[in-house]
């Protein structure tokens, strides 16, 4: 107890070299955890990039493939499902819910969704949170157009802007619909997924804007028919929204209990009228990150070299203080102090330097974690958690705290043979 009273003496007399040694640690320590946790949860967020949704089904091509095309709007898919396949399919035993997806179309580079007005309803993202509205509201007709929140951003649009879609994916487009222009009715909010960079309008309107027969006097009757139902109950199903495409790209699938899930999966995978391929996001997702693994690696290697650094920094200071101290030491060894003793003394002021370096970056750690969480969902997708230190986070700073104190060690030895050859007669 002397020795350790002894050495928070010695830390606060040396307090201003010691607040940047223990400052450093406390960054590094930051650092770990915050890239241990992002780490974790960027996994775990990929893997909830869709959440409550059990299958997605498509034209028969890889499951990443799919996964890619339908969720990721990445690539495109070669063929799509007919809409007969589709209606036999949603109405299989156990089915709660059915989103159609029909993609191909773009606009100035961002991805065009046709869907249906359940889409709003039952898809869902990261620990099953659904989307919600920052402006205005779903499309009700078939010129409404509802916008990813990083859409609406980077555009500048707003609610009641006119927008034409082109035909083409990505910033090659073949055609532009002129003829068919979208308002703006409503802003989602940022979900950290590519629904952020996805137009939403209804199935219906993309058959319209492909069709060639489509003639004015049918566009008004559809317009009437819309204004009728405009007031409808919101959850009742608006049927002229998703009309009767020849074929959508994939749609995906709810069912009311996750025994439905296998059966349901089997059979469209022998579905014999077509060649359907049918997937489960989560398994998916999870194969998908494993070919990223290298990220991983490189996190973990970014964070063993920071912790490195720090303390190759405290090991620096230490050595820098100990000359200066050989004076303070020989009065020491002059008032009966051991070898061993300063050895010992040298040792718990680097353990403590390191235990309150790691106090303070665990408190950093989790300041970081608070300030930083909305932008880490909104921006990155990641679902940061708040929560207590993880076992492996924990075995994170015991390693830290043994590598402070072998790290202390040598300014420690230096101590024990200094105070042996200086005894009194030091020479400054």
């Amino acid at each position: 107890m002397v020795l350790v009273k002894l050495a928070i003496s010695s830390l606060y007399n040396r307090r201003a070299s010691v607040f940047l040694t223990l400052l450093t640690i406390a960054i590094s320590v930051m650092l770990l955890l915050s890239i241990e946790r992002v780490r974790v949860d960027a996994k775990s967020s990929f893997s909830n990039t869709i959440s409550g949704t059990d299958l997605i089904v498509g034209a028969r091509t890889g499951d990443i493939q799919l996964l890619l095309s339908s969720v990721f709007r990445i690539g495109h898919a070669n063929n799509g499902v007919s809409w007969q396949s589709y209606q036999y399919i949603k109405q299989q035993r156990g089915v709660k819910w059915s989103i159609p997806l029909s993609l191909g179309d773009s606009h100035k580079g961002q991805a065009v969704l046709g869907t249906s007005a359940d889409y709003f309803q039952h898809y869902k993202f990261a620990k099953k949170q659904p989307l919600s509205f920052s402006q205005g509201r779903p499309f009700q007709h078939l010129n409404e157009v509802v916008l990813g929140a990083q859409v609406a951003k980077s555009l500048g649009y707003s609610l009641g802007d006119s927008i034409i879609i082109s035909h083409g994916m990505g910033n090659t487009s073949f055609h532009h619909h002129d003829d068919n222009p979208f308002t703006v009715v409503g802003v989602l909010n940022a979900t950290g997924t590519p629904v952020d960079k996805t137009l939403h309008i209804p199935l219906a309107a993309i058959e319209q804007i492909h069709s060639t027969n489509h003639t004015s006097h049918e566009h008004e009757h559809e317009h009437e028919h819309e204004h009728e139902h405009e007031h409808e109950h919101e959850h009742e199903k608006p049927t002229d929204l998703i009309g009767n495409p020849k074929q959508i790209t994939a749609f995906l699938i709810g069912f009311d209990s996750p025994l439905y899930t296998l059966q349901v999966r089997r059979n469209i995978n022998q579905f014999k009228d077509e060649a359907l391929l049918a997937i489960m996001p989560g398994v998916t997702l999870r194969e998908l990150w494993e070919m990223l693994t290298i990220v991983e690696k490189i996190l973990l290697l970014f964070s063993i070299v920071v912790v490195l650094v720090s303390l190759l920094g405290m090991l620096t200071t230490l050595l820098a203080n100990l000359n200066q101290r050989r004076r303070e030491l020989a009065i020491l060894r002059s008032v009966g102090a051991r070898p061993w003793h300063l050895f010992a003394l040298i040792s718990i002021e680097s353990l403590l330097t390191t235990f309150l370096g790691c106090l303070a970056g665990c408190g950093l750690f989790y300041l970081l974690m608070a300030l930083a969480s909305g932008y880490l969902q909104s921006h990155a997708g990641i679902t940061t958690t708040i929560t207590m230190l993880s076992s492996y986070e924990l075995m994170l700073i015991g390693a830290i705290m043994a590598a402070g104190f072998i790290v202390g060690l040598i300014p420690a030895s230096r101590a024990y043979f200094y105070s042996l050859s200086d005894g009194m007669s030091i020479k400054i």
